[in-house]
């Protein structure tokens, strides 16, 4: 028995049970791919699937692309719009049969950066962005979250920044390094000037590429890649529903 958790992306969701005290996964995870259309009653099915495959816990922590209040989703700019206003925490909680938190995706990966990561130890105002299909944001001051903040949703240039700065506005345009790193440094830039941070993590997929695109940001704030990569989100969203059992 434990704390288990569940990380859901637009094209996998993944879990594991968590070991708290080392910040690490207790068990190799386990990924299935996310349902299309990903629907509510489509990605709670899966998401008893990934858990059930694993001894009984006590509690669950589950993460989701959006804004997320007192358990229930308040938007789906990613996923499927089946979730606007669903009672997540409700739903899983009534199908995996032990309490469930749910979590914004970005705000868990910051929680476990915070604690076991690139943030572990940092005052002050971190940012922690993940970069992937969109742009997730994480802020904390002197470790405190500050929950669903979603600035990948800026406007910038006529946009949301995701639409110019994201991963997979990257890969979509084909632009290279450099390219692509002036773009994340205007994007940079633009909460530089909004918050005056101490710190900025970059996670997501691209964290474990920052070498080539880390030497072409043109900014004045420290950076540095999360260290938790793949597995912040599971461990976030674990120490997320450990918090709320507190």
């Amino acid at each position: 028995m434990g704390v288990f958790g569940v990380d859901v992306g637009g094209s996998g969701i993944k879990g594991a049970p968590v070991d708290l005290e080392k910040g690490d996964l207790a068990a190799e995870r386990v990924r299935l791919e996310t349902p299309q259309p990903a629907t509510v009653k489509h990605v709670v099915k899966v998401i008893g699937e990934v858990v059930r495959q694993f001894d009984a816990t006590d509690r669950i922590g589950v993460t989701f692309p959006g804004v997320v209040t007192n358990g229930v989703v308040r938007t789906a700019a990613n996923v499927d719009k089946s979730w606007v206003d669903a009672p997540a925490a409700q739903r899983l909680t009534e199908e995996l049969g032990v309490p469930v938190t749910v979590v914004n995706d970005a705000d868990a990966a910051g929680i476990a950066e915070m604690r076991f990561g690139a943030g572990r130890g940092i005052d002050g105002v971190v940012v922690m962005l993940t970069f992937g299909t969109g742009i997730g944001s994480a802020v904390f001051v002197d470790g405190k979250l500050l929950p669903n903040t979603e600035f990948g949703h800026l406007e910038l240039n006529g946009t949301d920044a995701e639409h110019r700065a994201s991963d997979r506005a990257r890969t979509e345009e084909d632009l290279n390094w450099h390219a692509w790193a002036k773009r994340v440094s205007e994007y940079l830039s633009h909460l530089e000037m909004l918050m005056s941070p101490d710190l900025f993590i970059i996670g997501g997929g691209v964290s474990k590429k920052s070498e080539h695109f880390f030497p072409h940001l043109d900014i004045h704030t420290k950076i540095v890649p999360a260290t938790l990569l793949n597995n912040a989100g599971i461990i976030g969203a674990a120490l997320a529903a450990e918090a709320a059992a507190r």
